[in-house]
């Protein structure tokens, strides 16, 4: 029986679940396939480059379609069997039918699309870092479900791809370390056993930390970075990889400590990531951070390692201009923001006060993108474009860009 479409469906150029058969010739950065119906784009998720797909239509936009991948005609070679019965219906991966060696070169090639399409930068962009361990290496995971129903917890899990609302149940995740797939069971069952004293959905989160799982988002988790230990609070933000976190910290030392600079400015510094792995290279180093708990755990991670050169200031990433008397061409910034990127009014006052080097260490290349024609334009030009794969079998990539005054 066809379905009705949606009140809101416009009809052109594809009927409602109409089904068409295309080439697939990139990937966005959302992981899905880009297709072309003469000069119309489409996009299909679960769909790779040189393959030949049947695709259904549910959306067309003012200047694109969205599909649903219904067959692969043609497939391709780097397509591979996802080991998650769940891929496809689960939204937290959105890449594990392609081989991995394979998603790490479009991960740099997305970032270097970016930079092109969006601020007009041809830059070459290194080939993106692996993960040491592929599979079982986050840290942390955070099921959610929704509101129980007639005194009973349903899905607990994570969200379908492109839905708001549908909820898809996961006993078990790949990408989860070992020590939270153990864990989530008996998790899972607490959580349903609360059903009679809940009055709306909820998150759970799990965290592997020295050996256990920690479920109370106020206790405290350990992380070591080489010979550096973090303490922090297990619901706060620390990176979710622990096993290509002294790569990644090591490349950021190594671009930051250079051409001389004797000082560092870590602005959103959270518990003290860089500020302390990088400390040893530097004369004085200066965290800033606008969350107090994190900032008071910095100064507690700087004492307990030994770390003598470097304070930690509470305040936002917009104010540290006012507190920093680091001669700026001896001075080296690393920035990590949140998803959003940077205030244009950050930038304004980091431009400013021109530190000689910038690493600009991002989660969402297209925010880092957009912030860096704000950089060039204001007299910064960059020197390097380091992607890492800090989340394998997922579109996530996290970028390291250094730029150098003048």
């Amino acid at each position: 029986m066809q379905q009705r479409p949606p009140k809101k469906f416009h009809p052109h150029p594809f009927a409602y679940h109409e089904v068409i058969e295309v080439g697939i010739e990139s990937l966005t950065n959302l992981g899905s396939g880009v297709a072309r119906v003469d000069g119309w784009v489409v996009f299909v998720p679960f769909a790779l480059p040189g393959e030949r797909v049947r695709a259904r239509v549910f959306r067309n936009d003012k200047n694109c379609s969205h599909a649903d991948l219904v067959e692969v005609v043609e497939a391709s070679p780097d397509r591979v069997e996802p080991p998650c019965p769940l891929f496809g219906e689960c939204g937290g991966c959105q890449y594990q039918h392609v081989r991995h060696e394979v998603q790490l070169v479009w991960k740099s090639r997305q970032v270097a699309e970016l930079m092109k399409h969006m601020a007009g930068v041809e830059f070459p962009v290194n080939a993106c870092v692996s993960s040491p361990q592929v599979w079982h290496y986050r840290s942390k995971i955070t099921p959610h479900f929704e509101r129980p129903r007639d005194g009973r917890v349903g899905e607990i899990g994570f969200l379908a791809p492109g839905s708001r609302s549908k909820m898809v149940d996961v006993e078990r995740c790949l990408i989860a370390m070992e020590e939270i797939n153990g864990a989530l069971p008996g998790i899972r069952e607490g959580g349903r056993a609360r059903a009679g004293t809940l009055k709306r959905g909820g998150t759970l989160l799990l965290r592997a930390t020295d050996g256990r799982v920690e479920t109370d988002p106020n206790s405290t988790a350990l992380e070591r970075v080489g010979e550096v230990e973090f303490r922090f609070l297990a619901g706060d933000f620390f990176q979710n990889n622990p096993f290509i976190l002294p790569a990644f910290t090591g490349y950021v030392a190594e671009r930051a400590a250079g051409d001389g600079v004797e000082f560092l400015v870590d602005a959103y510094c959270g518990s003290g990531l860089f500020s302390l792995t990088l400390a040893r290279h530097f004369t004085e180093v200066a965290g800033v951070e606008v969350s107090e708990t994190s900032c008071e755990w910095a100064r507690k991670n700087a004492a307990a390692n030994g770390v003598r050169n470097a304070t930690f200031l509470t305040a936002s990433a917009e104010a540290i201009f006012e507190r920093i008397a680091f001669p700026a061409e001896r001075t080296a910034m690393v920035i990590d923001p949140p998803r959003k990127g940077c205030t244009p009014e950050f930038l304004d006052q980091l431009i400013a006060f021109g530190p000689a080097r910038l690493v600009y260490v991002s989660c969402d290349p297209a925010t880092q993108v957009r912030d860096l024609k704000q950089l060039t334009a204001g007299g910064y030009r960059l020197e390097d474009v380091q992607p890492f794969d800090l989340f394998p079998h997922t579109r996530h990539v996290e970028c390291v860009m250094t730029l150098v005054r003048g």
